[in-house]
């Protein structure tokens, strides 16, 4: 009489439970945007930073650019690699399974872990943008300033600077019509021989300068603005670049750390390079 061994089937109401557990998840984003946000605070007090709106930027070296940017990768590896390792360690599954599925589950939870961290960043930027561009939107401003004031704000104040002020005068209009000229400086044909001797008669007329003292002032800011111009697109270029790798990285460490959290978890041995017996050699080879 042939005996049939009793085989593992999974119930119904095993099979249906959910196999993302959004409790780890949103703990290791927490902790990874949290420590995220503590090392760019950081970062940015020791002076790393790939732009500032400071005037004073315009001197920083290429060195600090890419230095600033490697911290920026620094860091999300490291706070990406906390959080996914934190939601693979606390993710407990009901459903047994087998090895090759747990790690692929601990994996897939710190890529949601480092998603929603990076959807909490946004968001955080998002807010803290809005919350300038509306203190900084007053009904009693006028709507005449350019693009380029942010930019090139020393550029337009060292073009149109007289030599005495009037009382109450306002220049918002002119030194926005100087600035969308300075823009054009940055471009393939620079600015025109028209844009230019209307920048002379313009400043002539501000400051008051002789003909050829304006058009020195005039030729100086073009220059210097098309110098501000290309560090900005640079540092911007390094930050976008820096970004994406930053992101990018951190979704890999994220899930290659969940991975290890789970193991860990699971009882497996850690690393050798982590154990404290792995540095017995090296204690016992130093000179007493």
């Amino acid at each position: 009489m042939n005996v049939l061994e009793p085989t593992s089937i999974p119930t119904l109401a095993e099979s249906s439970q959910p196999h993302i557990r959004w409790t780890p998840i949103l703990l290791g984003a927490a902790v990874a945007a949290a420590l995220s946000s503590i090392m760019i605070a950081f970062g940015t007090s020791v002076g790393l930073g790939v732009s500032s709106a400071a005037p004073t930027w315009r001197d920083a070296s290429a060195a600090l650019a890419l230095l600033s940017g490697l911290y920026l990768i620094i860091q999300a590896a490291i706070s990406f690699g906390v959080g996914g390792y934190i939601a693979g360690r606390t993710r407990v599954d009901v459903v047994a399974a087998d090895a090759a599925s747990t790690e692929l589950r601990d994996s897939l939870h710190g890529l949601a872990a480092w998603a929603v961290a990076v959807l909490m960043g946004l968001g955080l930027v998002a807010l803290v943008g809005g919350a300038a561009l509306n203190r900084s939107a007053s009904p009693l401003t006028t709507p005449r300033s350019s693009a380029a004031e942010p930019l090139l704000s020393y550029e337009l104040d060292r073009l149109l600077r007289p030599a005495r002020r009037a009382s109450n005068a306002d220049l918002s209009q002119e030194r926005a019509e100087a600035g969308r000229i300075l823009l054009a400086s940055s471009s393939r044909s620079g600015v025109s021989a028209d844009d230019r001797t209307y920048l002379v008669q313009l400043v002539g007329a501000i400051t008051s300068l002789p003909g050829a003292e304006a058009e020195k002032r005039v030729d100086a800011t073009i220059a210097n603005s098309e110098r501000a111009i290309a560090h900005s697109r640079r540092s911007g270029v390094i930050l976008a670049f820096s970004l994406a790798t930053a992101l990018l990285l951190g979704a890999v460490i994220s899930w290659a750390a969940a991975a290890a959290g789970g193991r860990h978890r699971d009882g497996a041995p850690v690393p050798h390079w982590l154990r404290a017996d792995a540095l017995a050699p090296i204690r016992t080879s130093r000179p007493s």
